[in-house]
């Protein structure tokens, strides 16, 4: 499944991440280019993997801030590399 991200283009500028099957993501892309306020980028699976690592990173931070996980601590994770 693709997933497409596009900005608005006004004052206040807007993100969105859409999943939208790859199959339909052609048409998709091809409809956003018809309004001029927005502008529409397909974000590659390297991207993509990026974005899911630094959300899992944060879920992680805020389940460590809540008490409901222990992480390392930077002497730990060095003595790992």
């Amino acid at each position: 499944m693709g997933q497409i991200s596009y900005i608005c283009k006004n004052q206040k500028t807007m993100r969105v991440l859409l999943n939208i099957k790859d199959s339909k993501a052609d048409f998709f892309l091809e409809l956003l280019k018809n309004f001029a306020f927005v502008k529409a980028k397909p974000i590659n699976q390297e991207k993509q993997k990026i974005l899911d690592d630094l959300k899992e990173a944060i879920e992680e931070v805020k389940l460590h801030k809540q008490g409901k996980i222990k992480m390392k601590s930077i002497d730990e994770f060095l003595n790992e590399l």
